[in-house]
């Protein structure tokens, strides 16, 4: 061996090191600094021994530079020593609910979870900290996070933003750039440690055997429940599965599983998704006590009452943004005048289509087509305009199954197994040139015509009623969002929202025609103008996207055929960063197309009464599309369209008990999982106590304010205060400074209070990488005795009746952690202690008195006696060692108790937990307080 431990100090090429593990010829170590991103492998014979440098009295600063110092330090931890090493390197404080997974994840020595939460409750925080957790201990070596290309960059940001984790995009978009910069032999995923990735990219025939083969060993898959197979309508789906199954054939390989509609109403889909996680848990009992148990180890999902629950009584309870309650209303609206002729000159024409004789390819066509002109024309003008005048898709189709595969994705509101991406472009009703009547052709365009000829509130009496609808909610303080089926009449919305309402709010539309960037930045564009907001958006938003910081109401203009899809949309606003107590949903519906009237009875209405008995939100069964077939075919298929005979001529009545019987004892079963996949049992109690400390370790956010206003002000650069933070004019830097910060030649920073920041600032968070950087060049900077930071001060106040001394000490702790790599761990942890030199002995103070010191209030010193008592100060240090290493053996064995109680909270394995302390600590500042009456 090198005779080096980990925890040691050494010296090598030209600075001091923190080794992080030893064998007889090479360290890894880790700079002074604490700085990551410089660790690196030093031959053992190249090092030798070092000690920390005590501080200098000639080196002397005030009280802004001993709090700067101190703040420097605590932003440069990457990790914490106690039980939550990644709460040292994160920018959000998770809710007490949110560490049940972690908890979970900590049982286990290969994570397989699948998170289940409600919408809005906050899983994409979850799955990322259990993920920055796993990094932090060593546990994994990189992260993949499978998703849509449509949430791809909004997982960046929040990995980037929140958790300091810089991922790599891996899209059709941007694969062919990272290829090209690999050597010969290697994979994107071996190059780049972090990645966020297509899940429809990568799934193909070509390229997924190389990313199974080269994917890291971490992977969070969101919305997992479109990687199912059984009972897919489509490939994807399946190819999808196909991906997830060898990722999880590998035993070593942590696997994350997210969404909020794990049991999608399809019990052999659900089988899938646990199934991944463990093979065992696709033939287990789950009628049954134990074989829920069992599911219970590696599943967790809390509906809204839930988490109330958890916030009951914490002092959470107060600062946590949750909505209250939601308010429903439904609104219902006739077609007049020659909106309803037209209406009903369509239906003829579709009932006409679907009656001519032909093939079963040639009918199946045919009926998407009529449906397709049937959604449309309830939609808008516009859309029926569209419609009518665009080839259906399932046109394309050699088969019946293709044509209701085709049908199915670009008519109905799927939301299992298909992408989100396409679903809101307007849906074709026309069934070919060449098998159209040039008679019919003509008919078409005469309606396309007539469609345009009558948009407007004057003659779209849905549109008038939106108008009204949305006037009201902004009078009530709602900034809403309003979801469209279609992009036509997303557009034709936004249009007469923008003319009826003038000045009184801002107005702009989001469909899938611009891309996942693009609509981010439109609505952060949207929510940026002064006033009311009223933002028109189609389905390419019912899912990923936290809309809930601009808007508090939601209007469905289009009735949902699917009330996940309604869910979906809600949970956009009614979520957890949501300020308005109470949310707003509304829904609208014609009374007279024939269809809204039952779905939303059938459908939308019971999904709301179960979720408001049971508390449990459960997917439409299978059968759901039943309902919608026996509706439309009734409508097609009859010769009267009077709708009060519908229920009784086509069965609907029939297949809707059936539905609601098989949906109520779903209901049932569920609303008995979530006691125990809520967990409930987790003693977060006893949890929340180690957060707390592990937080006041670390400091408020509004130190990092005034840390990098104050170090960057130290150094040279001249602030500007801006509402919402400050800019740094940066030319009077130190040359040294701007290098070590990666200016890069800009003459100016801009920071922002919180996250997310806009372009080109700076969020005030210590996973900023500027803010980081700037916290070890103030750290550098003082040891060298340089810089606005001091290591030694003197302050006079009358704070004190004695000479007092504060000495910032930084201790290395050598943790062993149960878990799969058994290797050990040097974390660090700041402690801020204070003595006070009595008559005969120094008498410690408590951390109350220390808390208290600091904010003592400083009065002039003179310049000789600052220099004598920090020549006092350093000569008594050598006495004082003895006891910082006691009191750092004291703190390990406080932090391997709180390891064992969070350990014990969630049952997880406790064997081979050790915590030691490395002597000697390293103080980093010494600071004399003086009484106002003398100087002993």
């Amino acid at each position: 061996m090198s005779g080096y431990t980990a925890g040691s100090l050494v010296a090598a090429r030209g600075r001091e090191w923190v080794v992080q593990s030893a064998d007889a010829d090479f360290l890894l170590a880790r700079p002074l600094n604490g700085d990551t991103d410089f660790e690196a492998c030093l031959f053992a014979d190249e090092v030798s021994a070092a000690t920390f440098p005590p501080p200098r009295p000639d080196q002397v600063g005030d009280s802004v530079a001993a709090g700067m110092l101190r703040t420097a330090l605590r932003i440069g931890f990457t990790s914490s020593a106690g039980p939550f090493r990644a709460l040292a390197s994160i920018a959000v404080e998770p809710r007490q609910y949110q560490l049940v997974p972690m908890l979970l994840a900590l049982r286990m020595p290969t994570v397989r979870l699948l998170i289940g939460d409600d919408v809005g409750i906050g899983k994409t925080v979850e799955s990322a900290l259990i993920a920055k957790e796993l990094l932090e201990r060593g546990e994994a070596s990189g992260l993949t996070v499978l998703c849509s290309p449509a949430l791809a960059e909004q997982w960046q940001a929040e990995l980037r933003d929140k958790f300091g984790i810089e991922a790599t995009l891996v899209l059709p978009s941007t694969a062919g750039r990272l290829e090209r910069a690999l050597r010969i032999d290697e994979s994107i995923f071996q190059r780049h440690r972090y990645t966020v990735v297509s899940t429809d990219f990568i799934k193909s025939d070509r390229r997924y055997q190389q990313f199974v083969r080269t994917c890291r060993d971490l992977v969070i898959v969101d919305e997992a429940h479109t990687c199912v197979s059984t009972g897919s309508a489509s490939r994807q789906g399946q190819l999808r599965y196909r991906l997830l199954q060898e990722l999880a054939a590998d035993p070593h390989r942590h696997l994350i599983l997210v969404t909020a509609t794990p049991h999608s109403g399809k019990e052999n889909a659900f089988r899938d998704l646990i199934g991944l996680l463990d093979p065992e848990l696709r033939d287990v009992d789950l009628d049954s006590a134990k074989g829920r148990e069992r599911l219970a180890r590696n599943f967790v999902q809390r509906r809204r009452v839930d988490i109330r629950r958890y916030l009951q009584g914490t002092s959470y309870q107060q600062d946590t943004p949750f909505p209250q309650d939601r308010q429903t209303r439904d609104i219902s609206y006739v077609l007049t005048g020659e909106y309803a002729k037209l209406a009903g000159s369509v239906l003829a024409y579709a009932r006409e289509t679907v009656r001519r004789p032909g093939t079963g390819l040639r009918q199946r066509v045919s009926w998407w087509s009529a449906l397709a002109l049937l959604r449309s024309v309830a939609s808008s003008p516009r859309a029926a305009a569209a419609t009518l005048t665009t080839r259906s898709v399932a046109v394309a189709a050699e088969t019946r199954e293709e044509a209701d595969e085709l049908g199915r994705s670009s008519v109905l509101d799927l939301t299992d197994d298909e992408a989100i991406e396409g679903i809101d472009a307007a849906a074709g009703g026309r069934t070919g040139e060449d098998d159209e009547p040039p008679a019919d052709r003509e008919r078409l365009k005469r309606l396309a015509r007539a469609f345009a000829r009558i948009e407007g509130p004057a003659g779209d009496a849905k549109l008038a009623a939106l108008i009204a609808e949305v006037k009201g909610l902004l009078a009530d303080g709602y900034d809403p969002i309003v979801f469209c089926r279609f992009i036509p009449t997303a557009q034709y919305v936004a249009e007469h929202l923008a003319v009826a309402l003038g000045k009184k709010a801002s107005v702009r539309h989001v469909t899938g025609q611009l891309p996942a960037a693009a609509r981010v930045a439109a609505i952060e564009e949207l929510g940026a103008e002064p006033g009311h907001h009223v933002l028109v958006a189609t389905d390419c938003l019912s899912e990923g996207i936290n809309l809930q910081d601009h808007f508090q109401a939601v209007i469905h203009y289009d009735l949902a055929w699917n009330p996940t899809r309604h869910e979906q949309r809600e949970g956009r606003v009614d979520r957890f960063g949501q300020r308005k107590q109470i949310v707003r949903a509304l829904t609208m519906y014609g009374l007279d197309n024939g269809i809204d009237g039952v779905v939303l009875d059938v459908l939308i209405r019971k999904h709301r009464t179960i979720a408001r008995q049971t508390g449990v939100a459960v997917p439409v069964p299978a059968g759901g599309d039943d309902v919608v077939k026996a509706l439309v075919e009734g409508l097609l298929l009859r010769d009267d369209s009077a709708q009060e005979q519908l229920d009784l001529d086509f069965g609907v009545t029939r297949t809707r008990d059936q539905l609601h019987r098989s949906w109520e004892s779903a209901a049932e079963r569920e609303s008995k999982a979530v006691t125990k996949y809520a967990h409930s049992g987790v003693k977060l109690d006893e949890v929340e106590r180690e957060v707390a400390d592990i937080r006041a370790a670390l400091g408020a956010p509004g130190d990092i304010f005034r840390f990098v206003r104050e170090a960057l002000s130290g150094f040279g650069a001249i602030i500007d205060a801006r509402p919402d933070g400050f800019d740094a004019d940066t030319r009077q830097l130190p040359l040294s400074v701007r290098h070590a910060l990666g200016f890069n030649g800009a003459d100016r920073l801009a920071f922002h209070l919180d996250i997310p920041a806009p372009p080109g600032r700076h969020p005030l968070v210590r996973t900023d990488p500027m803010v980081r950087t700037l916290a070890r060049t103030v750290l550098d900077s003082a040891l060298d005795a340089e810089g606005p930071a001091r290591r030694c001060g003197v302050v006079r106040t009358a704070s004190v009746a004695a000479r007092t001394t504060v000495l910032l000490v930084r201790y290395r702790f050598h943790l062993t952690l149960p878990g799969r790599s058994g290797r050990a761990i040097v974390a660090e942890d700041a402690q801020t202690l204070a003595y006070r030199n009595g008559p005969s002995a120094r008498e410690w103070l408590s951390p109350d008195e220390v808390t208290g010191l600091l904010s003592a209030r400083p009065e002039n010193t003179m310049r000789e006696l600052i220099e004598r008592m920090a020549q006092r100060a350093v000569a008594e240090l050598d006495d004082v060692l003895t006891d910082l290493d006691e009191h750092g053996r004291a703190v390990a064995e406080r932090l391997a108790e709180s390891h064992l109680r969070v350990r014990g909270a969630s049952g997880a394995g406790v064997r081979g937990l050790k915590v030691t302390a490395t002597t000697p600590a390293d103080v980093l500042g010494m600071y004399v307080y003086l009484p106002m009456g003398g100087t002993r």
